[in-house]
């Protein structure tokens, strides 16, 4: 059991930042009381980060980094490809509540199969 506790801690932290990514997206993103305030007074810092937050999901850029880390974690060896891999999952679950699920779809895929995948010792 305590040789599994990392990455079922792992598994739990992920949930959570999927749940935490879906709040934002509804929460900032498509409530109707933040695209009247942002018209209204865009200055504000919370009008800043949903517009910037809307220039990442325009470029795709979570889900390319996600992609991106989760090929180079793919192929890495060890405790680098399992760090990658992780990598690859805190973008890819953001990218997937944001919009970009094309990419972030393969991102997650393969860097789930990095995280499984038995280690050579």
């Amino acid at each position: 059991m305590l040789a599994r506790l990392p990455l079922i801690v792992l598994f739990v932290a992920l949930a959570v930042w999927l749940v935490a990514s879906y709040g934002l997206r509804y929460g900032l993103m498509e409530d109707p009381q933040w695209v009247e305030a942002c018209v209204a007074e865009s200055a504000r810092w919370e009008c800043q980060l949903r517009a910037n937050l809307g220039w990442l999901i325009h470029f795709r850029v979570m889900g390319w980094i996600a992609l991106m880390t989760s090929v180079l974690a793919f192929f890495a060896r060890g405790r680098v490809g399992y760090a990658l891999a992780v990598l690859a999952l805190l973008f890819g679950f953001p990218a997937l509540a944001l919009y970009n699920a094309s990419l972030a779809i393969f991102a997650v895929v393969i860097a789930g199969l990095r995280l499984v995948r038995a280690s050579k010792l």
